[in-house]
């Protein structure tokens, strides 16, 4: 066989094995469309099981923070009633060196003598006699802020009217000849109501109640706690304490004694 041959032979062998470009392997229609959709299926989606898991962890996460949060913010209100306290009662001791005695009613028995923190532990004012103490407790304490503001007459400053009035309120003949003296400034979010302006109605506490402040003690020695003045926040109690017996209440409170 010659080359020319040979060559010939060889061309004819190699065209049997080529494979007409035009040829695809296609899959049935609806094949296609199961093998996509069970593709995207496993790689998109969630079951129901990882998603209740999911949420089980948001909502225990939330819980966690809210309630750090409560406990936060009840821990700084106590901490803010203590500072007072004892803010108060070194203004107290001032006033006494002046005057010779503790912030008190000019008539006994009216408002801090009257408000007795061994059976006197709801400040909420309520009508009589659902809660008389509630009534109570902001009268005794507007009697605490005269004395120390030297504001009497309640307007959240010391000016000439404030000569016209005694530390309960009552007017005086004749008046002062000088403006009272001032030994404490209390600031807008001790007094009722809030926001620095109105008539004060109340000195109150981190948690929203009026302090207790009571000389009872010195108009009855079975009243009270301390001989010279009590001075508290129920830190938002609102029982009474028993009087008597087991007191689970004031170990509570937070308080000058």
């Amino acid at each position: 066989m010659t080359n020319a041959e040979k060559v010939a032979a060889a061309r004819d062998r190699h065209s049997r094995f080529v494979i007409d470009s035009s040829f695809v392997i296609r899959l049935p229609r609806r094949n296609r469309a199961k093998a996509g959709h069970s593709s995207f299926s496993a790689r998109s989606a969630f079951t129901l099981i990882e998603l209740v898991v999911v949420v089980g962890i948001i909502l225990i996460l939330a819980g966690l923070v809210l309630s750090t949060a409560g406990y936060a913010r009840k821990k700084g209100a106590r901490a803010r009633a203590e500072t007072e306290i004892a803010a108060i009662s070194a203004a107290c001791e001032s006033y006494r060196a002046d005057n010779g005695v503790y912030p008190r009613d000019p008539t006994a028995n009216t408002a801090t003598d009257k408000l007795n923190a061994k059976t006197d532990g709801n400040p909420i004012p309520s009508p009589t006699p659902g809660n008389p103490s509630g009534a109570t407790y902001p009268v005794a304490s507007l009697v605490l802020y005269r004395a120390l503001s030297g504001d009497r007459n309640l307007d959240r400053s010391v000016n000439d009217a404030d000569k016209n009035f005694n530390i309960d309120g009552t007017a005086l003949s004749p008046p002062l000849s000088q403006l009272p003296q001032s030994y404490f400034t209390f600031k807008p979010n001790m007094l009722s109501p809030a926001g620095g302006a109105g008539t004060v109605t109340a000195i109150v506490d981190p948690f929203g109640n009026s302090y207790g402040y009571s000389t009872a003690n010195q108009y009855d020695s079975s009243t009270g706690y301390n001989p010279t003045f009590d001075l508290w926040s129920t830190s938002v109690l609102t029982t009474n304490p028993p009087g008597s017996g087991t007191d689970t209440i004031t170990p509570q409170w937070i308080k000058n004694w």
